[in-house]
């Protein structure tokens, strides 16, 4: 009787560490089979949104990297939600694209059957409900901004499904660059050329400051009266010049050593094909 009292207790609060002795094994087993276990991919973005006296500011670099490579230095991170919600994507580019087209998709029909214009809380309601689903395994951050009946309103949503509202977010990886800037010059009900000059300086330290993020600035302004998507809105790095000539003459340097291998090739098959020039 007391044993089954013991067992019906429920838990003390804490961190529940029952699954630790389960991934040991399936990745001893992954190991033996010869895979891995999947591991975090760094990815690279600067973004950043900000509260201004007439509406919201949402701004982005252009961008987008493989690893160490960059893939596309000029993809759109600031994409269309509603006619005057949009939202910032960071992460895997992939996951957000889609993640942004299925909200549009969604608020679209939500507003056909409710008759009435969305409201920015209600697309970061969805979008966090989506993200929180899948357990962080889409990798999307997501800043969204946006102007309704109730004023302009600013959130972030993390890939795993917790949000924030603030008058100034930045995400990515040059997050933490970009809201230093926000942290020093910001000021409540700025002005529009002030906050636009502000997001375009966050986005430039984001992308002087941060290897994953590069090219352009753009910006997205967000008012009662419309949207004006600013593409290609600013170019800090700009490729320069070359001065000189890099030109050497044969001998300026020096050979130390020379070695000649002959190399015996037999032909085995030889054709001509002729260009069509037509």
């Amino acid at each position: 009787m007391l044993h089954s009292l013991k067992t019906c207790e429920p838990n003390n609060g804490g961190f529940c560490f029952e699954n630790s002795r389960r991934n040991a094994v399936l990745e001893s087993s992954l190991s033996e089979l010869g895979y891995k276990a999947p591991r975090a991919r760094k990815t690279g973005t600067t973004i950043a949104g900000v509260v201004f006296k007439d509406g919201v500011i949402l701004g982005a670099d252009t961008r987008a990297t493989d690893d160490m490579v960059v893939a596309n230095k000029n993809c759109m991170k600031i994409h269309y939600i509603a006619p005057k919600i949009y939202c910032c994507g960071a992460g895997v580019a992939a996951d957000a694209e889609i993640t942004t087209l299925i909200m549009a998709s969604n608020v679209e029909l939500h507003t056909l059957n409710t008759g009435r214009p969305p409201l920015v809380a209600m697309v970061t309601r969805q979008l966090k409900q989506m993200l929180f689903r899948y357990q962080g395994h889409v990798g999307s951050s997501m800043i969204v901004g946006g102007v309704d009946v109730t004023g302009a309103h600013l959130y972030s949503i993390y890939p795993h499904g917790s949000y924030d509202k603030l008058p100034f977010l930045t995400m990515g990886s040059g997050a933490a660059v970009a809201v230093s800037v926000f942290e020093d010059r910001f000021k409540p009900n700025m002005e529009l050329e002030d906050a636009k000059q502000l997001v375009r300086d966050a986005i430039t330290a984001g992308i002087f400051c941060d290897l994953g993020s590069g090219s352009n600035v753009d910006l997205c302004v967000i008012t009662e009266a419309g949207v004006k998507y600013l593409r290609g809105y600013d170019t800090p790095v700009v490729k320069g010049k070359r001065e000189g000539q890099y030109k050497y003459q044969p001998g300026t340097t020096a050979v130390l050593t020379k070695t000649v291998t002959p190399l015996t090739l037999d032909v085995v098959d030889e054709s001509v094909h002729i260009m069509d020039t037509q």
